[in-house]
């Protein structure tokens, strides 16, 4: 497996390259869920190329950037027990040379302002950065991301439908701990007790969507599902039913559909979604 830690390492190393190539686009500290995105990537290009960087763009002032884990080594060992072809984990520097305040901008309108985009300004705009500069850099033919992140996979797609790059989006469904938590690696900041708190989220999430499949009012199933998350310790931030494709708020003629929640354990937020057909 290749290590580049460089734009012209990388550069050098792909124009030598043969046959299709998948994307894994990644902020290190791997779990399990990243390394299945690694095992579904092979199945899908001859070679898989996983980034690691920690994008300052997508950092509100007061969010966790600073502590947020870097791990490359351990991530490295990982990933070539998984057998990826290479891993590209390029400096802020490298990725930025005219730091983030002249940085060249790419905003997904509408679908970057609601739900953690209300939450998180600017949190898309550097989403949707990132991933059209490692498009640029890294040239795959697909590129595979977790749907645990359901908003972020949704204004990738778009961006990458808007600007006609020639990039396969393939979502994964999300990876899960024993007892339906999320895996997460802000899972991590947990304490013991708020890690035994934490898989009540899904169980809400698959609480409500079956109420709403059985026909009740999606308010009322939301407010109950709201109070139930309040009531065990934790503090809402939203709890949504949106249309799945480009998460718009659903009416009573879409099908397919998605929950979208995004709560704060202590500290911590956690967030996680649910897809079903009513």
């Amino acid at each position: 497996m290749q290590l580049l830690k460089s734009l012209d390492e990388l550069r050098g190393w792909r124009t030598q390259l043969k046959g299709t190539v998948a994307l894994v686009p990644t902020m290190g500290n791997l779990h399990e869920g990243h390394l299945k995105l690694v095992d579904l990537a092979k199945q899908h290009a001859d070679h898989v190329v996983v980034s690691i960087f920690v994008n300052p763009m997508q950092f509100g002032a007061n969010e966790d950037l600073d502590s947020y884990p870097r791990t490359l080594d351990a991530d490295c060992i990982a990933l070539a027990e998984r057998k990826a072809t290479a891993v590209f984990a390029p400096t802020v520097a490298d990725v930025y040379p005219r730091g983030l305040e002249q940085q060249t901008f790419i905003e997904v309108p509408g679908i970057s302002d609601i739900l953690c985009g209300a939450s998180r300004p600017g949190h898309f705009r550097g989403v949707a950065t990132i991933v059209a500069k490692l498009f640029n850099m890294v040239q795959p033919d697909v590129a595979i991301f977790g749907e645990k992140d359901f908003q972020q996979l949704q204004v990738i797609r778009l961006m990458t439908r808007d600007l006609s790059l020639p990039v396969d989006i393939i979502g994964m469904p999300t990876e899960r701990a024993n007892d339906g938590l999320a895996l997460s690696s802000r899972n991590g900041y947990l304490s013991a007790e708020h890690r035994k708190i934490a898989p009540i989220i899904y169980q809400t999430l698959q609480h409500a969507a079956a109420e709403i499949r059985s026909g009740a009012a999606p308010e009322a199933a939301l407010s109950h599902a709201r109070k139930h998350l309040e009531d065990n310790g934790l503090r809402m931030d939203y709890l949504e039913l949106r249309r799945r494709d480009d998460l718009a708020p659903a009416q009573v003629t879409d099908p397919q559909l998605v929950l979208l929640v995004a709560a704060y354990l202590g500290k911590t937020r956690l967030i996680d979604n649910l897809q079903f057909d009513r």
